[in-house]
């Protein structure tokens, strides 16, 4: 592997972060100040804020009949993406770049067309037009960079990233893709050059489009920074790297300077809005810098994640509130050394397709209480007390019973690792705000302890506990 030095940089940046004159004027300016200092810059843009909702909203509308959809879609898409163009790109290349938006929104309504009259929106189908707007971005970044003097050039996804045939959450053939990266983007970069790539989606290798699934852009800047490989990767968003809490909830809420892989990857489980760790995962693996940084705020305060970090004992770096949740708790003296009751509790909640979050039982054995969604609270009980019918009526199994209306709050830190006494200290700061916790569970890892509580307690209990962590 070449120096740090010698190798190139990645940038991706967000829907917000293009998705209007202002924000991709900001973008523009900071590749521009870039390009010089690295042998070579990859440009990874999302769609512009709320397009591909828009493109897919249309697209199954069309599948319902509703042709219409797409026509009020298409207007709405020409006019964000007009705003930009009319404002970034001087007249004389302007036709030719508008020329090539309008060719992916006839792409668009041609599809939407064929799903009407099929009456199907087919997950081929739908990654057809979710691309569409990674597409869009890319032609007016490019333009409105080579306007400011930048010698950029636009590289579709489809010819360097190769996955199977997955879609909607398709999965990365990754020496395919190292092969048409190193034969396709490395001859394009140099010193000040520009490449600037589309993000979420590929192509299987017959060409067919696929998209990356949740956090698609992400995983296209790190599978790119990886198969480079580049010298470091910045992720460009709204905000000032992954907070230590939810500003809005929290107001003295701080940016955390750094984070590990695991701690990112519980956050993430937890609900903070910080980068999925599927994402991240191919730049971490190989040992690549990734920094959290903002838009608007580019000399601002940043994150950045590593592998490993330095970890000093007893520190919590961020916490977390999930809400929307229900308590669902299984209990009686006759689940008392039986064996398989949690085995067919879960294979219970399974059956229903539901996500559990949480789970904390009692060493005694006598009840089982975990975390669901609270909208499928209903469908979850039914499960449970259908699998032990014969145990409730014995009354082995007292009851299946619900509480509504709970949070779970995380503290996360690689710093609570073997750390005696910090449940004590998370206990203290909620007893002194009268905040009683309903369960409590700890992960393997000890990166983690989540705490449920009562949704009307969640703001104070972040408020609470929130000077535990560590500015730094």
């Amino acid at each position: 592997m070449a120096p740090a030095a010698a190798r190139p940089l990645v940038m991706k940046f967000g829907g917000t972060s293009v998705g209007s004159p202002a924000a991709m004027r900001h973008a523009v300016d900071i590749v521009r100040r870039e390009a010089d200092r690295w042998p070579g810059v990859v440009v990874v843009t999302s769609a512009l804020a709320g397009t591909t909702d828009t493109l897919l909203r249309a697209a199954k509308a069309a599948a319902q009949g509703d042709l219409d959809a797409v026509r009020r879609a298409r207007q709405a898409l020409e006019e964000a993406h007009w705003a930009i163009a009319k404002s970034l790109v001087p007249t004389r290349p302007r036709p030719m770049v508008w020329m090539e938006v309008q060719r992916h929104l006839e792409t668009f309504e041609s599809l939407g067309q064929a799903m009407a009259v099929l009456g199907e929106a087919t997950p081929r189908g739908l990654d057809a037009v979710a691309a569409l707007g990674e597409r869009m971005s890319v032609a007016l970044l490019t333009a409105a960079l080579q306007a400011q003097g930048v010698p950029a050039e636009a590289l579709d996804a489809a010819e360097v990233l190769v996955t199977d045939a997955h879609f909607g959450a398709a999965h990365p053939d990754l020496e395919a893709s190292r092969q048409r990266v190193q034969a396709r983007l490395v001859p394009r970069l140099e010193p000040g050059r520009v490449v600037v790539v589309p993000g979420f989606l590929a192509a299987t290798p017959e060409g067919v489009v696929t998209t990356l699934g949740r956090g698609g852009s992400d995983y296209s800047a790190a599978l790119l920074a990886a198969l480079l490989p580049a010298a470091e990767v910045w992720i460009w968003t709204d905000v000032d790297g992954v907070m230590s809490a939810d500003p809005r909830l929290v107001p003295n809420a701080h940016t955390i300077p750094e984070l590990s892989y695991r701690e990112v990857a519980e956050l993430a489980y937890f609900g903070a809005k910080v980068l999925h760790p599927k994402t991240i995962r191919p730049v971490i693996e190989a040992g690549i810098p990734l920094r959290v940084r903002n838009t608007f705020h580019p000399q601002g305060p940043s994150t950045l994640i590593v592998r490993e970090r330095q970890v000093t004992p007893g520190q919590i770096k961020a916490i977390t509130l999930i809400r929307d949740l229900s308590l669902i708790i299984v209990e009686g003296r006759g689940m008392l050394g039986v064996p398989g009751v949690a085995a067919r509790t879960f294979a219970a909640v399974a059956g229903t397709g539901t996500s559990v979050l949480l789970i904390s039982q009692a060493s005694s054995e006598q009840s089982i209480c975990f975390i669901v969604p609270g909208a499928r609270q209903r469908t979850v009980v039914q499960a449970v007390e259908a699998a032990f019918a014969a145990e409730i009526a014995r009354r082995d199994i007292d009851r299946v019973r619900a509480m509504e209306d709970v949070v779970i709050v995380t503290l996360v830190g690689e710093g609570m690792r073997h750390t005696p006494g910090i449940a004590g200290r998370i206990f203290s700061a909620l007893g002194a705000r009268g905040i009683n916790v309903i369960a409590i569970a700890q992960g393997a890892s000890e990166v983690a302890i989540s705490l449920v509580v009562a949704a009307k307690d969640g703001q104070r209990a972040l408020q609470a506990l929130h000077p535990l962590t560590v500015d730094g």
